[in-house]
């Protein structure tokens, strides 16, 4: 058994209620006990879910500052100032730059973009970006997915007779820049009803409320929804409410007509021709638009995503392919050499959090690595290297803690520091490492709960295999896309038995390829167990199991399903 499972199965009430919404939309209980479980109890929010319109997206002018962030933009295109679009380097700031700057383009020709060098400049505005920018003659800064701390470099900027329109998404400090407009849904002052847009998505309201406020139709908007939902996904950000129609008609424009950029990058990776979903631009699309800012500079990702010409943009995508490659590389090696440190660390297993350092690690990786190891010891992790007479770390966290709130309590150790809930970035003096660990690990001792540092699978519902039917598969597409607040549904069947033909599968042998029945049915189900061997021969013993799963197209048998096998248990009468 790999996991905790947390299962809390349906009262009577919730019962009757999941078939009284079941009834009313014409869907089967089990469908009807998902939507309740996601928060969803009417009608009318069933329908909402189910059929996200881009009608429904909210009015942009409800977010603060917009009526300023627009006129100004309107007085720069009026005055033929020049504008400068910025972003940050990872992938939500490399897709907001380049759905910024296609847009406006297309109206506006004195515009140009620019991105930080991560090792050069480091994260955010800084001073040789401001510096380029009076160079150039630049009046206007949009920045997007960062901003909302640089209160000095925008002070600076201020004092050159550039101004700033921040789109951003991080948590805000008290103290706000001195920019013309400050567009973030997390401000305290903003009554914006949605609160977890990404960087693109702020940037889309932009360009949303710049599109109203001069007549243009908002299908032209509809071409970079593509971005949005490659941000969306690869940001990590609550696939629930504005984000779910951005990511879900965003997937569209991906699957149909993507951008010229993102048709290269797609053709690349081998995507071409299947239909792609988020769990592809996580683990495919994403990870090659960070692969030139983690291994030399942004500016390339974007060069590509704003790209007219396919052969020219197939040409950049192989180049960013190739970082890819060498990022991979990189990180395996440095999670290595975690992996060994926390092993050597005999008092880790007793800690709930691990802060590691290591002046040779490449920065651009720190925060892969500090992801690979909270998904193996889930703890809250932070992982610094050396920056001259500084350390400049990333820092993940595990479900339901607020790593940005932990690290806050250290301000006063840090030079400074950013993020959210679940991921973060921070600079320090080197010397203040051991102080910033036991200060960090104490934070974390106080407010972490012990079933946070656990793995945990959390089952939507327990069902039999003659429950598992076509219909039901198709059903559970309508959930999509996943993503944080809205996983694909997770399922448990228990008492369940080898059908005699399951066996170990891979390479090295590490996965198992399952035929399984249970006891209330004579269908024969098949699953996958990836990285499962290790419960081969119980399953062999003839002995009955329990498992948890979520559906899955099978990808050999067409029109059959299959499940994915997240955990394999003991049946409670053999545990």
């Amino acid at each position: 058994m790999l996991f905790k499972w947390n299962y809390k199965p349906p009262t009577t009430e919730e019962k009757q209620a999941a078939d009284e919404l079941g009834a009313k939309l014409n869907i089967s209980p089990i469908l009807a006990w998902l939507l309740i479980r996601r928060g969803i109890t009417t009608e009318s929010a069933a329908k909402r879910f189910f059929h996200p319109q881009l009608a429904d997206l909210i009015n942009p002018f409800l977010m603060k500052d917009m009526d300023l962030a627009v006129d100004r933009l309107n007085d720069a295109m009026g005055r033929k100032e020049r504008i400068l679009v910025y972003g940050d380097y990872d992938v939500d700031g490399c897709t907001a730059v380049a759905l910024v700057y296609k847009f406006i383009q297309q109206f506006y020709s004195n515009i140009e973009y620019y991105i930080p060098d991560r090792y050069d400049e480091g994260y955010g505005v800084s001073k040789k970006g401001i510096d380029y920018a009076k160079e150039a003659g630049v009046k206007l800064v949009i920045i997007l997915d960062c901003g909302i701390k640089a209160v000095e470099e925008i002070a600076y900027a201020k004092s050159l007779g550039i101004d700033f329109i921040i789109c951003d998404h991080h948590m805000p400090d008290e103290e706000l820049p001195p920019a013309v407009a400050i567009l973030n849904p997390k401000r305290p002052d903003d009554s914006y009803p949605f609160k977890h847009l990404c960087g693109c998505g702020v940037g889309f309201k932009l360009m949303q409320a710049f599109a109203k406020n001069n007549g243009i139709p908002f299908a032209r908007l509809i071409p970079l929804l593509d971005l949005c939902a490659v941000s969306i996904a690869a940001d990590i950000v609550p696939v629930t409410d504005e984000n779910r129609i951005l990511a879900l008609h965003g997937l569209k424009t991906l699957n149909q007509n993507p951008s010229i950029g993102l048709k290269a990058i797609i053709d690349i990776c081998g995507l071409g021709g299947r239909d792609i979903s988020m769990s592809d631009i996580i683990f495919k699309i994403g990870p090659r638009i960070n692969a030139s800012g983690r291994m030399e500079n942004g500016r390339e990702s974007v060069d590509l995503l704003v790209e007219k010409d396919f052969a020219g943009a197939l040409e950049k995508a192989k180049h960013i392919d190739c970082y890819n490659e060498q990022r991979k590389d990189i990180d395996k090696q440095m999670t290595e050499e975690a992996n060994h440190i926390v092993s050597r660390l005999e008092s880790q297993c007793h800690r709930s959090s691990i802060v590691l350092y290591d002046e040779n690690w490449k920065k651009g990786v720190i925060g892969i690595v500090a992801s690979r190891l909270t998904e193996i010891y889930f703890r809250p992790t932070v992982v610094l290297t050396r920056d001259g007479d500084f350390a400049t770390g990333s820092a993940r966290s595990v479900t339901g803690f607020d790593v940005y709130s932990a690290i806050k309590s250290c301000r006063d150790l840090l030079v400074n520091f950013g993020g959210h809930t679940y991921a973060a970035g921070l600079t320090l003096r080197w010397n203040d490492i051991q102080q910033f660990r036991k200060r960090f690990q104490q934070y974390v001792d106080e407010h972490i709960q012990p079933e946070q540092t656990e793995a945990m699978l959390n089952i939507d519902a327990e069902i039999d295999f003659r429950d598992i039917t076509k219909k039901l598969h198709s059903d559970l597409k309508r959930f999509a896309p996943f993503g944080p607040c809205n996983l694909k549904p997770l399922f448990c069947t228990t008492g369940v038995y080898d059908y005699g033909t399951s066996k170990v599968v891979g390479r090295e042998q590490e996965h198992i390829k399952l035929e399984l029945v249970d006891s209330k049915s004579s269908n024969v189900v098949n699953g996958i167990a990836f990285g499962q061997s290790a419960s081969a021969r119980y399953i062999k013993s003839k002995r009955s199991f329990d498992i948890a799963y979520t559906i899955e197209d099978n990808v050999f048998k067409r029109n059959m399903v299959q499940l994915q096998i997240e955990d394999i248990r003991p049946a409670e009468e053999d545990d």
